[in-house]
């Protein structure tokens, strides 16, 4: 990797990627896989959008910047094409993806074993094993069609039982699928990943499919911290004769060497921004108007313990829902969407060094938790979330040794695709899930110039497949004509 903040001395390329987050690697891989000579510039001193680890604290303690728990990264056609543990990536497995504590003391947590799992939910036992052993039953032909943009489904049957069950919002799920609080809460804390008020028409396509995934192929941290996977893949694109400028901010198209394609790992109103007047009127509505959802108050701590959970099973798990009832959950999610955030937020805590000891001194630990507020917010939440973890875990604050604060703005600072702190590349709702869901999602209105952001199909998380498609498309466009080994794309 080369640092440097010129454009006009670099040589020409086939393709050039603007963002080196895990789907702008996975876009210029993609190319280079098809012969294609890639150059990929990143504004930042240090690769990986999104999937960055740093000693955010203290010396020694290693925290993930953003994503940090990945379910889609093993789930992912792209990433299961790469040779990662030849690269350096390996997944660490906690023994319960997912606990769920409340408030009498006792919490329930979800296993890889759907059997054993359902056994916790007591009355609502069968009801759990009805819900998904067809979804974990079918995943691999599921995911398959789920994970990429709207096709002819390749298994018509087991998309259309999903999307019967997913169409509809959470809250309703819950209440008309469990008959006991615990089951329902559980439900609404998976669902609440989904940024979307849990009222909302497919905010339970994300309950189900994250529940589905502790079944199928885990929740796991990737070896000493996600960074790692964007080493991965840089290395990867690097061993394919790619190259990757750091330091190197693109303000506008115009500045960029001559090319054959641009692809762009950034959000909509990131590209309106550097593509000015070369896009034409209705696309720069479209771009300049883009929604965003949510933000996410974020906070990372060093511990002199592991967190000392009320409930003991949340040792057993690498994230933690902190929320207790569905109701609280659903208010807290709704009130993340307007100007009055909520003072008992749903939390989402993670504890890597429990799992993985590269993360923290000998004794010591690493944990995170957010929260989401409303997009934009300047407020300090660092009490809040503290007083959820303290809520489930008495004695908890007593353990912190320093903490690293990120709020919206914050989070944008250091990752400009995380606008308002939006970490899902815009507005999570209906229109976007099933209408925008297509190729057209990855075209700008100008020639040879892609969108292969999160903010394109199939959306957030650290996976590849935005990138991965939109170089497929970019690789037919932009060269048809060109010889190159095009068979060396790797189908999904």
């Amino acid at each position: 990797m080369r640092p440097t903040g010129r454009f006009t001395d670099q040589k020409k390329t086939d393709a050039i990627v603007i963002g080196s987050g895990p789907n702008g690697l996975a876009a210029g891989i993609t190319l280079a896989r098809a012969g294609r000579s890639v150059t990929v510039y990143e504004a930042e001193k240090t690769i990986g959008g999104g999937a960055r680890s740093a000693c955010l604290t203290l010396p020694g303690f290693i925290h993930d910047v953003c994503s940090s728990v990945h379910p889609l990264a093993v789930a992912s056609s792209f990433m299961q094409s790469l040779p990662l543990k030849d690269l350096g990536v390996s997944w660490v497995y906690p023994e319960a993806a997912l606990a769920h504590p409340f408030d009498d003391g006792t919490a329930i947590i979800i296993s890889h074993s759907l059997e054993q799992t359902a056994a916790r939910f007591g009355p609502d036992q069968q009801a759990v094993q009805e819900l998904f052993t067809p979804f974990v039953n079918s995943w691999q032909h599921l995911s398959s069609d789920i994970l990429r943009p709207a096709h002819l489904p390749r298994h018509p049957w087991n998309l259309a039982r999903f999307g019967w069950n997913a169409i509809t919002s959470a809250a309703g799920m819950a209440k008309r699928k469990f008959r006991t609080d615990k089951a329902r809460a559980v439900f609404a804390g998976m669902a609440a990943h989904s940024v979307m008020t849990l009222d909302s028409p497919g905010s339970s396509a994300f309950g189900i499919v994250l529940w589905t995934m502790c079944h199928t192929v885990g929740w796991p941290f990737a070896l000493g911290g996600s960074q790692a996977i964007s080493d991965g893949l840089a290395s990867y694109l690097q061993t394919l004769g790619g190259e990757i400028v750091t330091d190197a901010r693109v303000t506008s198209l115009d500045d960029l060497p001559k090319t054959s394609a641009v692809l762009c790992d950034l959000t909509p109103l990131q590209f309106f921004n550097i593509a000015g007047n070369r896009i034409s009127n209705g696309h720069q509505r479209k771009f300049k108007n883009y929604a965003y959802g949510p933000g996410v108050f974020k906070i990372d701590w060093s511990l002199d313990a592991p967190i000392p959970w009320n409930a003991t099973e949340c040792r057993k798990a690498g994230t933690v829902h902190l929320g207790g009832s569905l109701q609280e959950i659903i208010e807290s999610e709704k009130l993340a969407w307007s100007k009055s955030p909520s003072e008992r937020p749903f939390v989402l805590v993670t504890q890597p060094s429990l799992f993985d000891t590269t993360r923290a001194p000998s004794g010591k630990h690493t944990a995170w938790g957010y929260c989401h507020v409303p997009h934009g917010s300047d407020e300090d939440f660092v009490e809040r979330i503290e007083s959820q973890v303290q809520r489930f875990a008495s004695g908890f604050t007593r353990h912190i040794l320093s903490r690293a604060v990120m709020s919206p703005k914050n989070l944008e600072q250091h990752n400009a695709n995380l606008v308002g702190g939006d970490i899902s590349g815009g507005a999570m709702h209906l229109r976007r899930l099933v209408f925008e869901s297509t190729r057209l999602a990855y075209t700008t209105g100008i020639d040879r110039v892609f969108l292969c952001s999160s903010s394109t199909p199939p959306g957030p998380g650290v996976h590849g497949l935005c990138g991965y498609y939109a170089a497929q498309l970019a690789n037919e466009k932009c060269f048809q004509n060109a010889k190159g080994p095009t068979s060396k794309i790797v189908r999904s």
